[in-house]
């Protein structure tokens, strides 16, 4: 497995690397200390299995360097690794492709657990409490069951509620299977390709979908999924059921 670290910060590098080497026995890790070093590097191998980006590089905006190798490189989950951990930077940055955000005052075990989950098929985010996005408050304040009530805050402006165990959702295998590709980050005319479906109806499938999820735009889909699986083990299942 190869993996691409993009930090400006050489402790930082070097903690990641330690992490990283316990995803396995063939690991190879290389590390870029900007933006323009990335670059460079992915145009002369671009044969990573996944990319740990730092929001705050030297040279470069990391939310724009995440949308130019999420558009430059799609097979590649890019994963974000921020010392910021306000709920609008883990939605534009879900928002914006990338397949997990990981707040840097994390346990090694939490950065684990979402590398893991990623390179298995799933997409990562942090407990969040998105009610409230200016108080200040860390997202990880809680590690019981009830730390799961994050996107019932939001329900006010936009539609997010509790939900109940994917498992319990209902939905047809069709719209599991839309499911699984919206969750990949596909847009309507390639999930219609690849299900051999009309885009009208996939729109109608997704629009069932977060009609289900209780949800009105991808991200919070993608965002509400992903609080669920961290007490089910990814998200594995749906993202395949797609492929």
């Amino acid at each position: 497995m190869k993996v691409l670290l993009i930090d400006d910060h050489p402790l930082i590098l070097s903690a990641l690397q330690n992490i990283i080497q316990g995803l396995g026995d063939n690991v190879s890790i290389v590390a870029a200390n900007s933006a323009r070093a990335a670059r460079e590097t992915l145009q002369q191998d671009s044969d990573f299995d996944l990319a740990l980006l730092d929001l705050r590089l030297g040279d470069a905006d990391g939310f724009d360097v995440l949308a130019e190798f999420r558009a430059a490189y799609p097979a590649m989950p890019v994963v974000v690794i921020s010392a910021s951990d306000r709920t609008s930077d883990v939605i534009r940055a879900i928002d914006l492709g990338a397949m997990g955000f990981v707040p840097k005052r994390s346990t090694n075990d939490t950065l684990f657990e979402a590398l893991s989950m990623v390179m298995s098929g799933g997409i990562y985010v942090p407990p969040m409490n998105m009610g409230d996005d200016t108080s200040g408050t860390d997202l990880y304040v809680d590690t019981s069951p009830g730390a799961l009530r994050s996107v019932r805050q939001h329900a006010v402006d936009d539609g997010f509620q509790t939900h109940a165990p994917l498992e319990s959702l209902g939905l047809t295998p069709r719209q599991t299977e839309v499911l699984g590709l919206l969750l990949q980050g596909k847009p309507n005319k390639l999930i219609a390709r690849d299900l051999k479906l009309s885009v009208e109806t996939v729109k109608d499938h997704v629009a069932a979908v977060l009609r289900t999820l209780n949800v009105s735009s991808r991200t919070q889909a993608v965002l509400a999924v992903g609080q669920m699986s961290r007490t089910q083990g990814g998200l594995n299942h749906w993202r395949k059921s797609g492929a």
